[in-house]
């Protein structure tokens, strides 16, 4: 019997032959050349559906084959991506201009998300990332994630264990949900709408996890660190380490935001401009208390003098000697990236010998635990961080002058009540 006439294109090596029940399947065939040379590489029944037949012979038997013809050569280039794969919206996302927004940081933790789902082998032997996205459902995406949740290590002594990764389970869906979303935008027509990653109910930890919290420095710690970093010569990091203390600003928002411009400009000398891009937040913080009062006498001055040597740029730069010379490069790189400086944070805290968790953000959650310890009201503290959502802080109140100025006052108040007590 002929087969009938199709238009689907098969890969190499592939036949569709007719079975003996009357149906049609597809099989794969390496040539009869390679058989007498030894190819391990064998003949094989690829099934009666099409996109499963050509998933198979082009994401593992075709590699497999041209790897023993070129003698391992075509493992050392990138495999062809296969359209309509999770590999080929992979490739997708990463080509938009989405991908090109993206903070640095950001970045690397998606492409090793979606690395993460992409790798993950499933039952039959093939990778999650070689599957046509038109077959994903939302079982599917579950089952491979409860696999991703839990990873087997052995011990010393080598008996197997299960340690739950949550976080890095749920980074990698949050990034391929991303992804999906941003392949759809751009190719409506072959991107379902639905998304399988969405809506999965992702928890944060384990019932009976306790919750991760961000080390918080001490008012002491601060000091040592930033004692520290000024003899080393990282003086634009003490700085910084203060005003994240003093503002409540976040590592990316003072080393990636924060201009001279923003700082005393002419038009408004007793204030500066506090912007936290995260949730788009802007506002003028007063630098005087209403009787004419430094309220950041310490900070100021180290700004006052960073100011009169730029006019304009980041207010925050590599002011100590390296390789680059004298020239005063940003902390943050074109690409948003911050890897140096929590590095040279890090070596600044070992040689302070503070303890080995705390991190620049440490800094930032100390300035809020001495609010809190100062008494500040929720108003107080929602003006000075910024902060919009409830989930932050449970009362909202309009920010003003004056909350920033007593919330201020406050903190050193007992800033200078403490030191008292120590001496």
């Amino acid at each position: 019997m002929k087969p009938p006439r199709i238009t689907l294109k098969l890969p190499r090596y592939c036949r569709r032959k007719p079975l003996k029940n009357g149906r049609w399947a597809y099989f794969f065939e390496p040539p009869t050349w390679s058989r007498k040379q030894g190819c391990e590489i064998k003949a094989e029944a690829l099934g009666e559906d099409y996109t499963a037949a050509v998933e198979r012979a082009e994401t593992v038997l075709l590699p497999a084959f041209d790897s023993w013809r070129s003698r391992g050569l075509t493992d050392l280039g990138p495999p062809s991506l296969v359209p309509g794969t999770f590999d080929w919206l992979v490739s997708i996302f990463k080509s938009h201009q989405k991908w090109k927004e993206i903070d640095h940081k950001t970045q690397r933790l998606y492409d090793q998300g979606l690395s993460l789902f992409a790798n993950h082998m499933l039952k039959d032997g093939t990778r999650a990332g070689s599957k046509q996205i038109g077959q994903f459902t939302k079982g599917f995406v579950d089952a491979v994630y409860a696999k991703l949740l839990v990873v087997e290590e052995r011990d010393k002594d080598g008996n197997i264990i299960h340690r739950e990764r949550r976080r890095f389970a749920n980074a990698a869906m949050v990034a391929c949900r991303r992804a999906w979303f941003v392949g759809h935008r751009a190719r409506e027509k072959d991107v379902p709408a639905i998304n399988p990653f969405s809506r999965m109910g992702l928890k944060a930890r384990a019932p009976n996890q306790a919750a991760r919290e961000t080390p918080t420095a001490t008012w002491e710690e601060l000091v040592a660190f930033r004692r520290k970093a000024n003899e080393m010569g990282y003086r634009s990091v003490a700085t910084a380490a203060l005003l994240s203390w003093e503002w409540l600003q976040r590592e990316e928002h003072v080393f990636g935001a924060f201009e001279i411009s923003h700082y005393r400009p002419k038009e408004r000398p007793n204030s500066v401009k506090v912007v936290h891009p995260k949730n788009g937040e802007e506002a003028w913080w007063p630098l005087f208390d209403d009787a004419g009062e430094t309220l950041f006498p310490e900070l100021m001055a180290e700004l006052d003098e960073i100011k009169s040597r730029m006019a304009a740029g980041l207010m925050f730069r590599r002011d100590h000697q390296s390789r680059r010379g004298s020239a005063l490069v940003p902390w943050i790189t074109q690409r948003r990236d911050l890897r140096y400086l929590r590095a040279v944070v890090k070596k600044i805290i070992r040689a302070a010998s503070l303890r080995s968790e705390l991190s620049f953000t440490s800094f930032r959650h100390g300035g809020f635990t001495e609010g809190a310890d100062s008494d500040l009201t929720d108003a107080e503290l929602r003006a000075a961080g910024r902060h919009r959502s409830s989930r932050q802080l449970p009362t909202y109140a309009k920010r003003t002058r004056k909350q920033l100025i007593s919330g201020s006052k406050k903190r050193r108040e007992e800033r200078t009540k403490a030191a008292g007590l120590s001496e």
